[in-house]
Formats: structure tokens, C-alpha cells, sequence
């Protein structure tokens, strides 16, 4: 795997070397969860966001609401019979 240097602040290095220490991960390993973890907090943040501003228009909440009673019926598509 392909690998670059990154600079972080020696407070950021200790904190990675103590939490792979802690964890017997990698400190690689311990860096790229984090990272991980980050990005899905940015994605549900943005997802959060977005119904905000759908709910806001109440005209586009209305079509979300009709679009979801619509496919509510299509969890009942007969896959049980299989």
C-alpha cells in the first residue's frame, strides 16, 4: 500500500502514540480509524443538514413525505413467500 508523510503537532503525535500504545494497534491503524470516524461524522452532519433545509421548504417536505408513503408499500413485495 502507498503511503505519504502527513504533519501533525507533536500534541497529536503524543495522543496517537498513547492510543496506539493503549490499544496495541498501529499507530498508522489508530490514525486511519480516526480519519475514518471524522468523515462519517462530517457525513451525517451534512445529511443532517440537508433534511433542515428540506423540512424548511414545505413544499419539498411534502414530496419527501408522499415519496416515502409511496415506497412504505414496497417492503411488502412478497420476498417473505420465497
Amino acid at each position: 500500500m502507498a503511503s505519504t508523510t502527513v504533519r501533525v503537532s507533536e500534541r497529536t503525535h503524543r495522543v496517537l502514540r498513547e492510543l496506539a500504545e493503549a490499544t496495541g494497534e498501529p499507530l498508522q491503524q489508530v490514525l486511519e480509524e480516526a480519519v475514518e470516524r471524522y468523515r462519517r461524522v462530517q457525513f451525517f452532519a451534512e445529511l443532517r443538514d440537508a433534511y433542515a433545509r428540506l423540512a424548511a421548504d414545505p413544499t419539498a417536505w411534502n414530496d419527501e413525505l408522499a415519496e416515502r408513503a409511496e415506497l412504505e408499500g414496497t417492503l411488502e413485495d412478497g420476498l417473505d413467500d420465497l
